[in-house]
């Protein structure tokens, strides 16, 4: 590149939020798959994708994953059967035990603690609300955990004000791990101005990696003219970011799985400053991918927010803790 070439492209400061990318659930279930591989060779079968990211399920299905919706599409080989870092209804196992196959659960640990908050619940005797997203991944496996019609859904304030209980004095509410943490937080006031009885979780269910995320976003986005956010269409907490972006002072905000993907018309001649986030389930290739775009297009400056470490781990199970 010469000089001139250099001259001629216009400055553009990237934000990049931190923390971003992989939590800690998503990297024990990548694990959980990649050690699984190694110990038994292939295939391995995954219920679901293991985390909702194209490329993270790509690279998998090339060392041998399958990946399958059911496990009536799984034959019976002996093979294992993992389930993804969502989690999933109690009758799952059972299906999968009876059919005496070999499963492994990757669903995240913080997912399974609203699980066992759940039964808690509905063990007490308490009706369960549920804030979350239908038809996700995870609040089917939560939902799924207590017997059907025992968990009620609400997605919205609107669903707040014409929710229909049993009990007014015996209620308890749950959360998906991934949602807005200001949405939800409306939403748990106007469940505890209408039910002041109402139970909730020991430590929010938000998980921290949701939290965090939209934490950086919003420290960039009164900074951001726009915001990229790298993560899977049916991503929640990456969808989230967007609107977090939004929300929080961006112009324009815009969910890409990868640089490719990317319209660069898009960042047009008034945005001098972009922010870059990625969701839980994207890895830190992607981020260097969508960099790496933008200096061949710009005079780029690269600026990293961070507002916390995080240095949360969580162990892989001890069947496979040996593969290496």
């Amino acid at each position: 590149m010469t000089q001139t070439e250099s001259a001629e492209k216009r400055p553009l400061t990237i934000l990049l939020a931190a923390p971003r990318g992989f939590c800690a659930g998503v990297d024990r279930a990548i694990q959980i798959v990649e050690r699984a591989l190694i110990k038994y060779g292939a295939p391995v079968y995954v219920r679901h994708e293991i985390v909702h990211n194209k490329f993270v399920v790509d690279n998998l299905r090339a060392k041998g994953a399958v990946f399958v919706e059911e496990l009536d599409e799984i034959p019976d080989d002996g093979q294992p059967v993992i389930f993804s870092a969502h989690g999933v209804p109690k009758q799952v196992p059972a299906d999968a035990a009876a059919r005496e196959m070999f499963y492994i659960d990757a669903t995240c640990p913080l997912v399974s603690k609203v699980h066992r908050e759940a039964e808690r619940h509905f063990k007490n005797g308490r009706q369960l609300i549920l804030i979350g997203h239908r038809g996700h991944p995870e609040v089917i496996g939560t939902m799924g955990q207590l017997p059907c019609g025992a968990v009620v859904l609400v997605e919205t304030l609107d669903d707040v004000a014409t929710l229909q209980v049993r009990d007014e004095n015996n209620l308890a509410y749950c959360t998906q791990t991934t949602l807005s943490v200001d949405d939800t937080a409306d939403i748990v006031a106007a469940l505890k101005d209408r039910f002041p009885a109402i139970e909730g979780p020991h430590k929010e269910d938000i998980c921290y990696a949701t939290t965090n995320r939209q934490g950086a976003v919003k420290a960039i986005a009164t900074r951001a003219d726009a915001l990229i956010v790298i993560g899977a269409p049916n991503s929640s907490n990456s969808n989230r970011l967007v609107e977090v972006g939004a929300n929080g002072g961006c112009r324009k905000s815009m969910l890409v799985q990868r640089a490719a993907d990317i319209d660069w018309a898009w960042v047009d001649d008034d945005i001098y400053t972009l922010g870059l986030t990625a969701g839980a389930s994207a890895p830190e290739v992607l981020v260097e991918e969508v960099i790496a775009a933008a200096k061949q297009r710009f005079d780029v400056t690269v600026e990293e927010v961070t507002i916390t470490q995080e240095n949360v781990v969580f162990k892989v199970p001890g069947i496979l803790s040996a593969a290496e």
